[in-house]
């Protein structure tokens, strides 16, 4: 009998390796296909739990598994490179998230471009055909560098050129700038689709910058002390940068203009009390007089203006006012500087 035992448990055993792809719940779990998420609304076996909390666990596990799996298999499936696949519907559970998903990835300034012209991208060639070579070599790659030393095994001086000068060694050097150059650019592109702030020109190095670049570095660095580089000391013949978007790269142009003046402290505070006690108005005298020969002026053109005209008209350059009594003898009075008449004398 107990062999008999024996073999019964070791079948069972087995046939617990296999259990049923069926599973059957009080209440239906609801399955998201779209997130491979399944919710078991089902309470717990306490008891179960309290004795064999292991295999409790692992035994609903697997049952809830069982039920996700027979879901994707409801699915519909195609075979891709000898596997079957199911392609999974759209997720109907919102999970939540510390950030906004990120969206697609903001085109280069060269694809906007290339879009608003319409300038599809061509698919190369792995292989072009060499004349010179006489044989096929890869379009790029590392054996495509090769290819153009057994090309170019020797290379012209140009004439203005100095005759010592390493061609090659320039073109490795032109080479690494290009490299250099394309580098900064991918940088700036990815400053430029990320928004985020910095300065249009910082110091790059003395190969990749220009001279208006570094000449505009060395400005923002000079004003960006708590003086806005009231102090900072200046090279002979040393320029300042100029040009569009200069003074919105400098930190302190945007704040109010400094107190400190080349003017001496005591100096300052002195006319700073002047203006508060001096409690007169400041006046210009020059300003005052022509104002007020203004005003004198336009009250006679008004008076001019309101006087009636004489009857008789304007007179002619040769008459003579019309005389009273004649003055005495010796007590009339004559214009200094004029003539006398001429005519008869008196005796």
């Amino acid at each position: 009998m107990d062999v008999v035992k024996a073999v019964l448990e070791k079948h069972q055993k087995e046939l617990d390796k296999y259990k049923p792809i069926t599973v059957e719940k009080h209440l239906e779990c609801r399955i998201d296909v779209g997130t491979l998420l399944i919710t078991d609304p089902n309470d717990l076996d306490d008891r179960q739990l309290a004795d064999n909390k292991e295999e409790y666990l692992s035994a609903l596990t697997r049952d809830n598994t069982q039920l996700l799996v027979n879901a994707i298999w409801e699915l519909p499936t195609e075979r891709v490179d000898e596997s079957i696949v199911a392609k999974l519907p759209e997720p109907t559970t919102v999970l939540p998230r510390l950030r906004k998903p990120p969206g697609p990835r903001p085109l280069t300034k060269w694809e906007k471009f290339a879009k608003e012209k319409g300038i599809t991208k061509k698919k190369k060639d792995k292989k072009t055909y060499d004349d010179v070579l006489d044989k096929w070599v890869p379009t790029y790659g590392f054996k495509r560098a090769e290819a153009e030393k057994d090309k170019e095994w020797v290379l012209e001086v140009p004439q203005n050129a100095d005759p010592n000068t390493d061609m090659f060694q320039k073109k490795i050097d032109l080479r690494n700038e290009k490299v250099a150059k394309n580098e900064i650019q991918r940088m700036k592109n990815i400053v430029r689709a990320k928004k985020i702030e910095m300065p249009r020109s910082g110091y790059l190095g003395p190969e990749a910058a220009s001279s208006n670049q570094l000449l505009t570095a060395v400005t923002v660095a000079k004003s960006s002390t708590a003086s806005v580089g009231k102090f900072q000391s200046k090279l002979p013949k040393e320029k300042e940068a100029r040009g569009l978007g200069v003074k919105e790269l400098i930190p302190g142009g945007k704040r109010k203009a400094s107190h400190i003046t080349a003017q001496p402290e005591r100096e300052a505070n002195l006319d700073l009390i002047k203006s508060v006690l001096n409690k007169k108005p400041k006046l210009d005298v020059e300003k005052a007089i022509s104002l007020q020969k203004q005003d004198e002026r336009m009250e006679r053109e008004a008076d001019s203006a309101n006087k009636p005209a004489k009857k008789g008209g304007k007179k002619g350059k040769g008459s003579r006012k019309a005389v009273g009594k004649k003055p005495k003898g010796h007590q009339g009075q004559r214009a200094p500087g004029k003539k006398g008449q001429a005519g008869r004398k008196r005796r």
